[in-house]
């Protein structure tokens, strides 16, 4: 499974810079920039520090959406005061689900927010998961560079390992199946509960891949009697 990190709108070439040389010094390559031009401040390539090649390499991109369109399984970071979701995994946590994700989906993505406002609510509902790094103190956040070098550390050991071969299956699965119960919710007129809404995407990041094809499973034959009972 590849790993891209991706920045949304950082406003500091600094910040930019650090990430990037997290990004060497842990083994990550694939930095995907968001609305920003920051990476080729000199600032930025002064505090890389031999990481120049990653800010070189970088990928521009326009939106979050367009940056996620071939990732098949998404983590925002987020201060826990800025979302609207309620589960939040450790960064510990984010490396086992991703580690059990290597085994059947080809690129996951990590995803940090702007420094002074983070990533919309509408960003986060891209995603497939939130994360947060627990703190002992009330602080507002940790800055950006730190942040990316936490989780570049935490994750390190899933590509200092290669996966261990998994049952076949569709790499799109997690996204189909978000897909099909949406649909469900819709077809049973509680698309109105947000906070049903809420729990059910951010708990089906969680989900590994045998979970996934047996509730999609459900969600077919659920759909399939309420066909059959003439339910719209």
């Amino acid at each position: 499974m590849q790993l891209s990190l991706i920045l949304v709108s950082p406003a500091r070439p600094e910040n930019v810079g650090a990430a990037a040389r997290a990004m060497k010094t842990m083994g990550f390559s694939d930095l995907r920039l968001v609305a920003t031009q920051a990476h080729l401040s000199p600032a930025a390539r002064a505090v890389a520090h031999g990481a120049n090649d990653i800010l070189d390499s970088a990928s521009l991109w326009p939106t979050l959406q367009a940056a996620l369109a071939d990732v098949d399984f998404s983590v925002a970071t987020t201060a826990r005061s800025r979302a609207k979701f309620h589960y939040y995994a450790t960064p510990a946590e984010v490396t086992a689900i991703l580690s059990e994700k290597q085994r059947w989906t080809q690129r996951a993505a990590l995803v940090f927010g702007r420094e002074d406002s983070g990533l919309t609510n509408e960003e986060l509902a891209l995603v497939d998961l939130l994360t947060g790094v627990p703190m002992a103190q009330d602080y507002p956040s940790l800055n950006l560079g730190q942040a990316v070098m936490v989780y570049c550390y935490q994750l390190s050991s899933l590509i200092q390992q290669p996966a261990e071969a998994g049952e076949d299956a569709d790499r799109h699965q997690l996204a189909a199946l978000r897909q099909r119960a949406h649909r469900l919710i819709e077809r049973l007129g509680v698309s109105d509960d947000a906070k049903l809404v809420d729990w059910l995407d951010q708990r089906i990041g969680y989900l590994q891949q045998r979970d996934t094809a047996m509730l999609h499973r459900l969600l077919h034959d659920i759909g399939k009697k309420l066909i059959d009972k003439n339910i719209a």
